[in-house]
C-alpha cells in the first residue's frame, strides 16, 4: 500500500471496529454526572464513577476513542522523557515523587482493568527507555535516571538496548506497559453502559451553565442536566480559568510497517534527538510485528510541509530498520501545559460542580487513567494526596515556569496579530491544485479555499471560531488547522478538534 492510500488510517481504530454509534441523548436527559468528551479521560473517569454507582453519561463530538486516543502511539508508561530531574529542580522531590507514583499506579490500574474484565487488548509488558546517540546529553540521561529511581521507579541508566544501533546513554524503567488502546477503550465503554451509564455520540456540546444542576446544551439544542461536569476534550472546549494561556498544542507524525518478529525491538522507545523519535512494536499477524514509529513534531497551522515531515520520518524508518512496507500513517495531537504537569481537578477557582482534565502532553494514556482516578476521587469527596500537583487552580509552578508561559503567550500573539497584518496579496484561487488549499481574497475578506481532486472549490471563513486567528491548510491531512490553539477543521469547514466548537462559516466564490 502505498502513503497516500494510507492516510487518515490509524491502525488501532482499523483493527477495532466501532459498531454501531451511541444515540444522541433525548431532550432533559437528568444524571449524577455528565462527562464532555470519550478519549482515554473521559471513559476512565465514566468507568470509575459508574462502578462507584453514579449515573454517568458521556458526550462525545464524533466516535467514542476516535480523537486523540484512536491515534496515539500506544505506550502505557510512567516513563515520560525527562520530567523527573526538571519536576526535581522546579518543584522539589516530593513533587517527582507523586508524579511517579501517580502514574506508575495508573499503569498497574490499567493492567487489573484489563484482567477484571476480560479485555483482549493485546496487553504487554514491557521495559520503557529514553534514550540519546549525541555524548553531550548523557549526563542529561544520568540525571534522569537519578530523579526517576528517587521519586520511586525502577529506573537505571544504561547503554544497553535492542535497538538496531548504539545509544550514548539510556534511561530505563522496567514494569511498564503496551496495549491496543481502542480495543481497551470499547470494553470499558461496554462495561459503563452494563452498569447503567449512557454513552451518546456525535454529540458536540456548546454551552455549558454552572449551577444546580448545571445544564450542558448540544449542537442539536438538546439539553442534559447533571450534578457535576466534567471537561475530559483534550483542549477544554469551556475555559473559564484561561487554561489555553498554559497549553500549547502540538503536531506529530506516526508510522507503522510490519517488521520480522527476530528483527523487532522488545522496549518501548523515546529520544529527544532528531525533532523526536519515538519506536515500540505491537502484535501483528504471519509471525510479525507492527513497528510503530513517532516524531516531527510541529505546531498545527504552522505552515510546515507536512508531507516532507512524513517522507523524513519514513526515510529515517527505513535507514534504521531496513527496508519496510509502511502500512499506515496517521498523526496525532498533544497539549503540553507550561509547568509540564497535566490540569486535572476543578475547572476554575470558584468552581462547585464543574472539573477538567488537560494538558498530558504526550502521555495521555498513563495521564488519562490517573485523572479518571483523582476525579472521580474528588467527586465522591476523596482527595488523594497528588490532587494538590494537578490542581488547575495552582498558580506557584505557574510563576515559577513563567518563561515557558509568556514563550507561549509571544506565539499566540504572533499568529493572532500577524494574520491581521499580514499582506493582503496572496495566491488566485485559479493557483490552487487539486487536492491543496490556500487563503484567498474574496471581496477583501480573507477566504480558506480547498480544491478538490475532482476540481470543486470548497470556501470557508479563514478566522478560527474559537478566538479568530487565521487558519493554515495541512496538505497532507487535508485539514484547516488553526495555528493559536490547535482547533482543526475539515475542507468544508466542519469541526475536526477543539477547542473550537462551531463550524468556520461557508463562503460564496
Amino acid at each position: 500500500m502505498d502513503e497516500q492510500a494510507a492516510l487518515h488510517r490509524s491502525y488501532w481504530l482499523e483493527t477495532a471496529p466501532g459498531g454501531e454509534p451511541g444515540p444522541p441523548p433525548a431532550d432533559g436527559l437528568v444524571v449524577d454526572v455528565a462527562v464532555v468528551g470519550g478519549g482515554i479521560a473521559g471513559l476512565s473517569t465514566a468507568w470509575e464513577l459508574a462502578r462507584d454507582g453514579h449515573r454517568v453519561a458521556v458526550l462525545e463530538a464524533g466516535r467514542l476513542a476516535a480523537g486523540v486516543t484512536g491515534h496515539t502511539t500506544a505506550k502505557l508508561t510512567a516513563q515520560h522523557g525527562l520530567v523527573y530531574d526538571k519536576l526535581r529542580r522546579t518543584r522539589g522531590a516530593e513533587a517527582a515523587r507523586l508524579y511517579a507514583r501517580s502514574q506508575y499506579e495508573a499503569v498497574r490500574h490499567a493492567g487489573e482493568i484489563a484482567a477484571e474484565l476480560g479485555i483482549e487488548c493485546e496487553w504487554e509488558e514491557a521495559a520503557a527507555y529514553t534514550f540519546t546517540q549525541e555524548a553531550g546529553r548523557v549526563d542529561e540521561l544520568r540525571a534522569e535516571a537519578e530523579a526517576a529511581r528517587e521519586a520511586g521507579l525502577p529506573a537505571e541508566f544504561t547503554t544497553d538496548t535492542d535497538l538496531p544501533f548504539p545509544v550514548a546513554g539510556a534511561v530505563e524503567v522496567t514494569g511498564q506497559a503496551q496495549f491496543h488502546p481502542v480495543k481497551y477503550l470499547r470494553a470499558l465503554a461496554e462495561d459503563i453502559r452494563r452498569r447503567g451509564g449512557t454513552l451518546h455520540e456525535h454529540t458536540r456540546v456548546t454551552k455549558l451553565t454552572e449551577g444546580e444542576p448545571c445544564v450542558l446544551t448540544t449542537a442539536a439544542g438538546t439539553e442534559v442536566r447533571t450534578g457535576t461536569v466534567v471537561v475530559a476534550t483534550h483542549y477544554p472546549v469551556f475555559d473559564r480559568a484561561l487554561l489555553f494561556t498554559r497549553l500549547s498544542p502540538r503536531r506529530e507524525l506516526v508510522i507503522t510497517a510490519p517488521i520480522e518478529t527476530e528483527a523487532a525491538p522488545r522496549g518501548m522507545y523515546l529520544t529527544p534527538d532528531r525533532n523526536t523519535r519515538s519506536v515500540r512494536t505491537a502484535p501483528y499477524t504471519d509471525g510479525k510485528r507492527l513497528l510503530v514509529i513517532t516524531g516531527e513534531h510541529f505546531t498545527p497551522g504552522s505552515g510546515v510541509d507536512v508531507e516532507e515531515r512524513f517522507t523524513r520520518l519514513t526515510e529515517w524508518a527505513g535507514q534504521t530498520f531496513g527496508d519496510l512496507r509502511i502500512s499506515h500513517r496517521w498523526a496525532t495531537q498533544d497539549n503540553d501545559s507550561t509547568d509540564t504537569v497535566p490540569l486535572v481537578g476543578p475547572l476554575h477557582q470558584g468552581s462547585r460542580h464543574a472539573y477538567v482534565a488537560t494538558g498530558f502532553g504526550g502521555w495521555g494514556l498513563s495521564g488519562g487513567i490517573m485523572a479518571g482516578r483523582l476525579l472521580a476521587d474528588l467527586i465522591g469527596g476523596r482527595t488523594p494526596e497528588w490532587s494538590g500537583l494537578y490542581d488547575p487552580r495552582r498558580l506557584a509552578s505557574v510563576a515559577r515556569e513563567g518563561g515557558e508561559f509568556l514563550k507561549n503567550q509571544a506565539k499566540v500573539a504572533r499568529h493572532f496579530v500577524g494574520g491581521r497584518l499580514t499582506s493582503m496579496s496572496g495566491p488566485g484561487v485559479d493557483e490552487i491544485a487539486p487536492g491543496d488549499g490556500a487563503i484567498v481574497h474574496v471581496g477583501g475578506a480573507r477566504t480558506a479555499v480547498y480544491r478538490d481532486e475532482a476540481g470543486a472549490l470548497h470556501a470557508v471563513s479563514a478566522r478560527c471560531t474559537h478566538l479568530g486567528c487565521l487558519v493554515a491548510f495541512n496538505r497532507a491531512e487535508r485539514a484547516w488547522e488553526c495555528p493559536c490553539h490547535g482547533s482543526r477543521f475539515d475542507t468544508d469547514g466542519e469541526v475536526v478538534q477543539g477547542p473550537a466548537v462551531r463550524p468556520l462559516a461557508r463562503r460564496e466564490l
